[in-house]
């Protein structure tokens, strides 16, 4: 399978929609399919098992920031690489990524493994479930490492332009998932019952399954990233690959931690208001998600064409790129606004039935649901300057709009317009990120001299 580079002047709109459909199916199996496995426990396994697993996503989300932000770094220096065709370049670069990725995968493992009960206390567990939260979390951290090599190699295959092959494997995870827990759960035709290490089983299982069926497939497709030989060859340690990784992917693993801190302060207000104000929270945050989910996907296209123009010397494309992502962004993001707007009774009835959060809830998705188009907009702004090696600057205007104008401003506006002035001040906090990563882009970023940095 001969991967070509994406970025042509003719077929841009084409080539970029095509790319973008199984990147968008992607993010949102992966959402349904931790939905999944959570009603399973819930259902299968009681209210503490659900809470045992939910201690986790703290600890989890730290760790996926760093592997998200290593996989990043990298797909920036293997797109800019297979754009300027240097399929050495590009093995070097996946070799060394794979080394790192293993190296402090377990690293992390053993760490979280050792101390998991340390961990469990700091974060102020509940007794009645450390019981079933500790050897779930030690089980899950074992696997770790292949997690990480699984997330990193599918965000490499985007990097040379591959975006159905992670939803093709995506797919087998979450069937291999579907199908073990429950069975593990219940002991169905003689299994073992493994209560509530099930889903963490099914996942070790699911990795190790998908990394042998990514190896065979990429192989016998002849894939440009199969790992064969050549390519298992550049898995060691290169100091000068290894530092411009950590460099491009460490700011937006700092930024995706500084936004979940700020995300649990405004939680934390937003339960001040009571049951139901939380059980709105919950509902929005279901449709928000599904609605960005697009836009993020329309983001990652766009760092993947703008890396592959700047590795062909095709910097002339850059702005093209960037203007076929925001009307792709004005045109998906904004056609699944409206359809949440016409049709905001039934989704918030999808999540809670009491009548009177529906209402809230519709008027909470009322006040923030067209400021997406906004958040949309600044995350293409900030992909392109990040794809050529611009990642200081777009993540200081981040966390700055997140730490001076979204936080103080929920708190303010909380109290002048009540829990509508929350999502008052999320909505503003989206137009200024994108004036402020917009301005950037205009008046700064587009006078600078871009060079490839591979």
């Amino acid at each position: 399978m001969k991967q070509r580079p994406l970025v042509t002047e003719q077929h841009l709109w084409k080539s970029f929609f095509f790319f973008l459909l199984p990147l968008i199916a992607t993010n949102i199996l992966q959402s349904v399919s931790g939905t999944l496995n959570t009603i399973f426990v819930g259902q299968m396994l009681g209210v503490n098992s659900v809470a045992a697993v939910a201690v986790f996503f703290p600890i989890l989300f730290c760790l996926m920031a760093f592997i998200i932000g290593v996989s990043s770094g990298a797909s920036i220096l293997v797109s800019q690489a297979w754009g300027a065709q240097n399929t050495e370049k590009v093995q070097q670069v996946v070799g060394t990524t794979i080394f790192l990725t293993l190296i402090l995968g377990f690293c992390i493992a053993g760490f979280g493994i050792t101390f998991a009960s340390h961990i469990l206390t700091a974060l102020q567990t509940d007794t009645t479930v450390m019981h079933l939260a500790l050897p779930y979390i030690r089980t899950m951290l074992a696997g770790s490492p292949l997690l990480f090599l699984y997330i990193m190699y599918t965000s490499l295959l985007r990097g040379v332009g591959d975006s159905v092959t992670p939803l093709v494997a995506l797919s087998m995870t979450t069937m291999i998932g579907l199908c073990i827990t429950p069975a593990l759960i219940t002991g169905y035709m003689g299994l073992p019952h493994m209560g509530i290490l099930s889903p963490a089983i099914a996942a070790i299982v699911g990795n190790i399954a998908v990394l042998i069926f990514l190896s065979f497939y990429l192989n016998y497709k002849k894939h440009t990233l199969r790992p064969n030989q050549t390519l298992l060859r550049h898995v060691k340690y290169d100091k000068k690959l290894i530092k411009k990784i950590l460099k491009l992917g460490i700011p937006t693993g700092v930024q995706m931690v500084t936004t979940s801190l700020a995300g649990l302060v405004i939680v934390g207000l937003i339960n001040t208001f009571g049951a139901h104000a939380t059980a709105a929270y919950g509902a929005v945050n279901q449709v928000m998600n599904f609605i960005q989910f697009p836009a993020l996907s329309i983001a990652i296209a766009t760092s993947i064409f703008v890396g592959q123009a700047v590795g062909a010397n095709k910097t002339n494309l850059l702005s093209k790129i960037t203007r076929t992502a925001l009307l792709m962004n004005l045109m998906i993001t904004g056609t699944l606004v409206t359809i949440a707007y016409l049709f905001s009774k039934p989704l918030m009835q999808l999540f809670i039935t009491d009548p009177s959060v529906v209402t809230l809830g519709q008027s909470l998705l009322f006040t923030v649901l067209w400021a997406v188009l906004f958040f949309g907009a600044s995350a293409i702004f900030a992909s392109t300057m990040r794809a050529t090696g611009t990642v200081n600057l777009p993540m200081i205007i981040n966390i700055a709009t997140i730490l001076c104008i979204e936080t103080p401003c929920a708190y303010w506006f909380s109290h002048m317009w009540g829990l509508n002035g929350i999502w008052m001040a999320y909505a503003l906090s989206f137009v200024c990120l994108c004036i402020f990563q917009a301005s950037y882009y205009l008046l700064v970023w587009k006078k600078k001299e871009i060079k490839r940095l591979v």
